[in-house]
């Protein structure tokens, strides 16, 4: 078990790094970080754009290690949903974790690298896509229903294969 501090959380209800980089961020709310999220196996964040849709169910959570952004980026420039810090999360490809943030452990299939795009040039910096390659965050499927806040957690890679039924 490893500790962490959970740094940032983003739910978004809606896709503002959409179209063309140079046509800037659609409209929304200025600051779409919260304290807390509730998580629904199989479902994803609630109240953020992806939740309940069957097409980003392998992807509806991502998370990004804070290690790996400049000290003046946050969540709102990489459309992350979980900012972590003290553990290598692009690492984990492949494995099932469990965050705790105290109230019991969240599961999460980690599926894959959340590839860093064109976008990161813009609310990052120039250069900051290429920066971020492997090392952009991972895309995830929650396996269990929790809550994750900001503040110190728990952080483990849970061994074996678990059946996710979904």
């Amino acid at each position: 078990m490893t500790e962490v501090e959970v740094l940032q959380l983003l739910v978004s209800p809606a896709h503002r790094l959409a179209g063309r980089p140079s046509d800037g961020l659609s409209p929304g709310p200025s600051d779409e970080r919260v304290p807390r999220v509730e998580v629904r196996r199989g479902l994803g964040l609630v109240g953020d754009r992806y939740y309940a849709r069957p097409a980003h169910r392998n992807a509806a959570v991502t998370f990004m290690a804070a290690e790996n952004l400049p000290a003046d980026a946050d969540l709102r420039h990489t459309r992350r949903n979980v900012l972590l810090r003290g553990v290598d999360i692009d690492s984990c490809v492949g494995s099932t974790i469990a965050l705790d943030c105290g109230t019991g452990p969240v599961l999460f299939a980690v599926n894959r690298p959340a590839r860093p795009c064109a976008w990161m040039d813009v609310t990052i910096g120039p250069g900051a896509q290429r920066a971020l390659r492997g090392r952009g965050g991972v895309r995830c499927t929650p396996l269990s229903d929790g809550v994750i806040t900001v503040g110190p957690a728990t952080f483990r890679v849970v061994a074996g294969p678990v059946d996710t039924g979904i």
